[in-house]
């Protein structure tokens, strides 16, 4: 396959991979409920889970097609684009700030910084190994359990996804949802396989690592629904949506998705990839977390500022890579 039909393909899995996406959450969420499961643990579990797909679509086939460097790539650089991109640009087109609660910075965001912190220790020589994926699996099974005994009783971004999910299912029998599913699930594993066929073309083309490969425009490309979400939202003044959505986004990216694709074959990447990503990474989640609990919401300078600080790290990729 050559450099241009590579780059082609790309693009067009990334527009399947969003769409099947899309058809293999609606599916699960109305066969879910067609099995009358609670709508606390449909919203909380099943919609992040489904949600995520296509990161971990990706992330996975890196991993048992032996590409870690893609696979990690994808898992760090989605968090950095989902704090950069997706939640800059949906400060930035929000009529009003979004205003965020101080609870969930208190536990959902600082979870994130812990989670973030481990997950670098533990790649720190450069290999995320099985045991350490065993770990961050884990440590998002218990950060599901926590968020589903808490929430009970309270407001919660995915309970909102969750209203808009069943308003599109609403009155569709059960093998339409069955058809959805199905054909969501095979589009999304379908895609996200070309997907990392066209990556290590370019990268080769290219001549740079298949990690800067996955760090950017993997990242971009399999984030596209959050980034989406993001700004329909924000234009919408769900403000806790949006930031709910963030944060819940980024633990599954480094407990889910980094967790299970390392489980499946450990990650080796290279140190020098490891020791700009992982930094990087933390720097955002921390510049967001400190704007955000400042005054309690997120406004259009500190959105553009995100998108800046993005711009500053591609930037820096770049000149440290290129």
């Amino acid at each position: 396959m050559s450099p241009l039909i590579a780059a082609g393909v790309m693009l067009a899995c990334f527009i399947v991979l969003t769409k099947c996406a899309t058809w293999f959450v609606d599916g699960a969420v109305g066969i879910a409920e067609y099995l009358k499961m609670p709508k606390m643990l449909i919203g909380i579990v099943l919609v992040s889970l489904a949600t995520t797909s296509p990161e971990l679509a990706v992330s996975v086939r890196s991993a048992m097609s032996g590409h870690a460097e893609i696979a990690l790539g994808n898992a760090v650089g989605s968090v950095i684009v989902d704090d950069g991109v997706a939640l800059g640009l949906g400060a930035l087109v929000a009529a009003q700030p979004l205003m965020v609660s101080r609870y969930v910075l208190k536990t959902t965001g600082l979870f994130l910084v812990g989670v973030a912190s481990v997950a670098y220790l533990m790649a720190y020589d450069g290999t995320l190994g099985r045991m350490g994926g065993g770990i961050l699996v884990g440590l998002f099974v218990a950060y599901t359990f926590f968020a589903y005994v808490t929430r009970q009783h309270s407001p919660d971004p995915e309970m909102e996804d969750l209203k808009e999910i069943e308003a599109s299912v609403a009155g569709k029998s059960i093998g339409t949802l069955l058809i959805w599913f199905g054909i969501g699930l095979v589009g999304v594993l379908v895609s996200s396989h070309f997907i990392v066929d066209s990556a290590v073309i370019l990268a080769a083309y290219l001549g740079i690592s298949e990690a800067l490969v996955g760090l950017t425009v993997i990242a971009i490309g399999t984030s596209l629904p959050e980034i989406a979400t993001c700004v329909t939202a924000a234009r919408k003044g769900h403000g806790g949506i949006v930031v709910g959505n963030i944060l819940g986004a980024d633990i599954l990216n480094i407990c889910w998705i980094a967790g299970a694709s390392a489980i499946v074959n450990p990650l080796t990447v290279s140190q020098r990839v490891i020791h700009f990503s992982f930094p990087a990474m933390m720097v955002i989640i921390v510049a967001m977390l400190v704007m955000m609990w400042t005054r309690g919401e997120l406004t259009r300078k500190e959105g553009g500022a995100l998108v800046g600080f993005y711009a500053i790290y591609l930037i820096l990729m770049v000149k440290l890579f290129l």
